[in-house]
């Protein structure tokens, strides 16, 4: 089912790509209205997935067979899987057979580490849930950033405002997750009339 590649979705264009977070259809519709370039999904994206076309990344801990079925990408917690008793390898390794884009959410430099060697993942989740006191989630994912090699795709999940969204993009994050529902003024410019 995965003919919507999210890693393409985020690679694409000069700018960083605002991924919008939705909980149903209207909000999917707006957000691909709103020029979003792919969505995530904490519940079940059946509805969203009849109601957009733009890839669909399931926040969630499903089976990657179930996430086929619906959604366009898979993410896997470091944090849950970190245990080396071959879950997160096996996990990893299912969704990429089933032709899903797997992102592997991280917390710290240690786990980056730790996935590039277990898994090699395609897509980051940076996450700034473990920012030291005194450190914004900004800096923090901008810290965690460095650790990400090139050639690898990173998320940031963080809420930001416009000129956060344009220090993310020079600093070389490729997409960042949107929880506002206004999320055109963070798009950038609509296409040209052509």
């Amino acid at each position: 089912m995965a003919n919507r590649r999210f890693s393409h979705a985020i690679a694409e264009g000069d700018g960083i790509s605002v991924i919008a977070a939705v909980e149903d259809a209207d909000s999917a519709r707006a957000a691909e209205a709103q020029r979003a370039e792919a969505l995530v999904v904490r519940g079940d994206p059946r509805a969203v997935r009849e109601a957009t076309s733009l890839p669909i990344l399931w926040w969630a801990s499903v089976a990657p067979a179930e996430a086929a079925e619906v959604a366009d990408a898979v993410l896997l917690s470091f944090e849950e899987l970190e245990e080396e008793d071959g879950r997160l390898e096996a996990l990893h390794a299912a969704a990429l057979a089933l032709e899903l884009d797997c992102a592997v959410v991280v917390r710290d430099e240690e786990e980056i580490e730790r996935a590039l060697e277990r898994v090699d993942p395609e897509i980051f989740l940076l996450s700034p849930a473990d920012a030291p006191s005194g450190t914004t989630p900004l800096e923090y994912v901008l810290d965690l950033l460095a650790s990400i090699p090139a050639g690898k795709l990173a998320i940031a999940d963080l809420d930001v405002n416009e000129d956060e969204v344009g220090l993310l993009q020079r600093a070389g994050v490729d997409g960042v997750i949107v929880h506002s529902h206004e999320i055109a003024s963070l798009a950038g410019e609509p296409p040209p009339q052509v």
